[in-house]
Order: structure tokens, then sequence, then C-alpha cells
């Protein structure tokens, strides 16, 4: 049987954002895991991305954040174009991979709210008397502001058995620096995986 990795019409700027907000929306767990769970021992990072060269980036940026060094990036393994999986899924378990992580947008909302205009008077009050009820009045108009929130869905799966373990979903709102939101998202995945048992502690926080 063979498949066809799809890369997803993935907007870049989804994973930038400057001092961004990530939340984890809403998770699920195959109801098998327990506290008796042995961690990856290697993990392959896949990015649905619009194109190559994001998909790149994006997978070294995840990669970087392994202090051991166990993600790969799954552009050493996977091509945009039909793969033979038995021969695929061969080369990972060749290379000692047991774990995939598979990142892609799922959506984008858009809300539009209305920011209330200031107003400032400027009286010429005297002595602090009731001469300071006169004067000029200046401020800023309202105006309405359009917000987009990105949704970013995680799932791992293992590469032995093919099924998925865990689902996660991260929201951010109006992102707009590719460093810092991915790092953002990195840490909240990372962190539910350790509390899952699937990566080690020490994966969680770059030394």
């Amino acid at each position: 049987m063979k498949f066809k990795l799809v890369l997803s019409a993935l907007l870049i700027t989804l994973l930038v954002g400057c001092g961004p907000t990530v939340t984890l929306t809403k998770t699920w767990t195959d109801p098998s895991l327990n506290g008796d769970t042995k961690p990856f021992n290697k993990v392959l990072v896949i990015a649905q991305l619009k194109d190559d060269s994001t998909r790149r980036i994006a997978e070294d940026k995840i990669v970087a954040s392994s202090p051991r060094g166990n993600f790969v990036q799954s552009y050493n393994y996977l091509q945009p174009s039909e793969q033979d999986e038995k021969l695929v899924i061969a080369d990972l378990t060749k290379d000692g991979i047991d774990g995939i992580i598979l990142m892609r947008l799922t959506d984008i909302e858009k809300t539009t709210s209305y920011v209330q205009g200031t107003t400032y008077y400027g009286g010429w009050g005297y002595r602090g008397g009731y001469y300071g009820g006169y004067g000029y009045g200046y401020g800023s108009p309202g105006y309405y502001q359009e917000d987009k929130t990105y949704y970013v869905e995680t799932n791992i799966y293992d590469v032995k058995t093919n099924k998925l373990l865990w689902t996660g979903t991260v929201s951010t709102t109006n992102p707009s620096k590719l460093d810092t939101t991915l790092d953002a998202i990195i840490t909240a995945i990372k962190t539910e995986l350790n509390n899952k048992g699937l990566i080690k502690k020490e994966e969680v926080t770059k030394k």
C-alpha cells in the first residue's frame, strides 16, 4: 500500500508570535496509555506546511529544541510524493525511530471587536477652581479590530503499530514572529507529552 504525504496550506505566520499566549484547548489520549508507558527513543517530526522550504524551517526549529538530540526531521525520510509505506517504516525502524509527531494547522478563526475611543479634556483651571471645567477636548476615535486565532493540531503516533496515541490542539491569537510562538507551542506540547510518559523529562526543557 502506498501513501502520500499531503502538505497542507499552512501559513508560516501561524507559527510565529511576539510574547505569544499559547493555550492547549483540547486533548485526547489513548486509554491504553498508563504510568508504565515507555518513552520514545527517537521521534520523527512532521510539519505539514505549504511548501518544502517552510516545512524545513519549522522542522529544524522543533528538532533544535531537543537537548538530547532525539528528534529528527521528516524531510530526511518523507518526500511530497507517493512512497511505499512499508519501505518508509522499515527505514524509520532501522534508524531507531519509534515515534512520530505530526503538526498541522486545522483552523483560523476571525473575530471583530470594537475598541472604545478615548477623550481628554484640557481645562485651564485657575488654582483648581471651577475654571477647570472649561477647555478643549481631544483624544482618539474608536475603531474596529480584527483578531485571528490559529489552531494547531499535534498528533503522536507509534511507528510500529501506526496507532494514534495522543492528539491535542493549541491556539494562539495574532501571531507575528516565528521563533517565539513556535517555542511556546513546542514547550506546551512537550510538557503534555512528558506528563503522558511519551517523552522523557529532559526533553521538555532545553539546557
